[in-house]
């Protein structure tokens, strides 16, 4: 069974909710998922784990969130060549940059080397019923790519 950390930063609960659906999908596939706030985890975590799921909402004009900060700069100390990796988050399309963290995140994954799996999964605010079934999608999809992948 391949089993996957899926770590998130939500304030207003719209990416928790997301993480949760996307780990309903991968349980929904046959995969395993731990699923943790990054002010519960470290990003050293990461290599525990056959993939990794990281989700985040947008502060500001496209910013990272201050308690997702710690976790992104423990992965400038990581080697995560051909580690698996996905990308998720909630946004809000009043601002110039639209889930910028999610953009900053994939940028930082691709520098230390990690495997993306997938395109991105963006959400405006939380997610309508389509879009959940999407995050279930989006765990579904990423669990699959991670059995070929291996």
């Amino acid at each position: 069974m391949t089993k996957v950390l899926v770590a998130y930063a939500s304030l207003t609960g719209n990416t928790e909710e997301m993480a949760e659906l996307i780990v309903e999908g991968i349980r929904q596939a046959g995969g395993e998922a731990v699923l943790k706030s990054v002010t519960e985890c470290n990003a050293v975590e990461i290599n525990s784990y056959e993939g990794v799921l990281l989700g985040a909402y947008t502060w500001g004009d496209g910013e990272l969130p201050d308690e997702a900060l710690d976790f992104y700069e423990e992965m400038d100390e990581l080697d995560l060549t051909a580690v698996k990796s996905a990308v998720f988050g909630s946004g809000d399309t009043g601002y110039a940059i639209y889930c910028g963290a999610v953009d900053l995140i994939v940028e930082k994954l691709k520098e230390r080397g990690a495997v993306l799996l997938q395109d991105s999964l963006k959400i405006e605010y939380g997610p309508n019923a389509a879009e959940k079934e999407a995050c279930r999608q989006f765990g579904r999809q990423f669990i699959e790519a991670c059995m070929v992948a291996s």
